[in-house]
């Protein structure tokens, strides 16, 4: 039997975290348990304190395909560069200027969600096909590529 991944981010606003990858991956924010309207009646409803209904969440893909993300609070601040990051392949079958292109496009979608643009790497004509780093809103690296 496979195994699944789930993919799992801290942050100190799971909720900001969780709709910002749910739009730049078009996943949905998980929905609550079956019975309740929204994740803050539920959680009121299990006895979580309201200072703590912020502290998790999680993004899920509409098609049950890729890896569901899970945000959990932490009280750290991000310190260093990321050890693994998310390649977002958003044009893995164009190369040259029409690959560019299609990442510039993606990196504008995701900065107006509040990415940062970090740097352009540049096809070499060789094994490398262009890329552009990028930074979600509390700064964990991915990849556009």
């Amino acid at each position: 039997m496979g195994r699944t991944v789930q993919i799992t981010f801290d942050a100190a606003d799971p909720a900001a975290v969780a709709e910002f990858w749910a739009a730049a991956l078009h996943y949905e924010v998980q929905a609550p348990p079956p019975g309740f309207a929204t994740w803050e009646e539920a959680l009121t409803a299990f006895g979580v304190p309201p200072e703590l209904h912020n502290s998790r969440s999680a993004v899920v893909d509409p098609d049950d395909v890729g890896p569901r993300l899970f945000i959990q609070q932490v009280p750290e601040a991000k310190a260093g560069k990321n050890r693994v990051h998310l390649d977002l392949r958003v044009a893995p079958e164009l190369r040259g200027d029409e690959r560019m292109a299609a990442l510039e496009a993606e990196c504008e979608r995701l900065a107006a969600l509040g990415a940062t643009r970090l740097y352009r790497v540049e096809p070499d004509g060789g094994m490398e096909h262009g890329f552009i780093t990028m930074a979600d809103p509390e700064g964990n690296e991915f990849c556009l590529d």
